[in-house]
């Protein structure tokens, strides 16, 4: 009778310090999933921001250089698409095509010396690419996020308590090799 008593003390004592560790578990993938949405909702901040600053920068451009327009008009629809994308992978495809043609843009505004020179195009130039750097800053702290979290819900035990609840891997917000350096700003 003792030894059933303390079998099912240990028993109950065992199921209770798996409960508990499993709770822990669940509350730290819950706390980096977290971690992962806040990361994206920075980018979000800082890509809004910039699809703010290119109808400006495009409209100064024009001004300039009228006959441009092919290039304005992929500005703009990059602008869009980037705008309407609902997935990681899609808005990495859409920044890349968008860092892309503003490339083009600003090699346009090369040919135009007055455009270079006005006050309005170099200030919209200036917060574009600092606006650039935090979009770098906050991707990496995204990816790094995703990293922690798509490790803690491969790794075992952690991912049993994952597989139960839902919680799935998350995509990396990855750039292209040619769309990594960032816009260029030399007049």
């Amino acid at each position: 009778m003792e030894i059933a008593f303390v079998c099912l003390g240990a028993i109950g004592l065992l199921l209770l310090v798996a409960v508990v560790f499993g709770i822990g578990i669940y509350n730290r993938l819950v706390t980096l999933r977290n971690r992962v949405d806040n990361a994206w909702s920075q980018i979000d901040v800082q890509l809004r921001r910039r699809y703010d600053l290119i109808p400006n920068l495009v409209e100064t451009v024009k001004g300039y250089a009228a006959h441009e327009k092919e290039t304005l008009e992929k500005v703009v629809k990059a602008r869009q698409m980037a705008i309407d994308a609902s997935s990681v992978k899609e808005q990495s495809d859409a920044e890349n095509m968008l860092t892309s043609t503003l490339r083009s843009l600003f090699a346009v505004a090369e040919a135009y010396p007055d455009l270079k020179a006005n006050q309005n195009f170099l200030m919209l130039q200036e917060e574009l690419s600092g606006t650039e750097s935090k979009i770098a800053y906050a991707r990496q702290f995204y990816n790094d996020s995703v990293m922690t979290y798509n490790t803690t819900t491969q790794a075992f035990p952690s991912n049993i308590i994952a597989g139960m609840f839902g919680f799935v891997q998350r995509d990396y917000f990855e750039i292209e090799t040619e769309a990594r350096e960032p816009v260029q700003v030399q007049f």
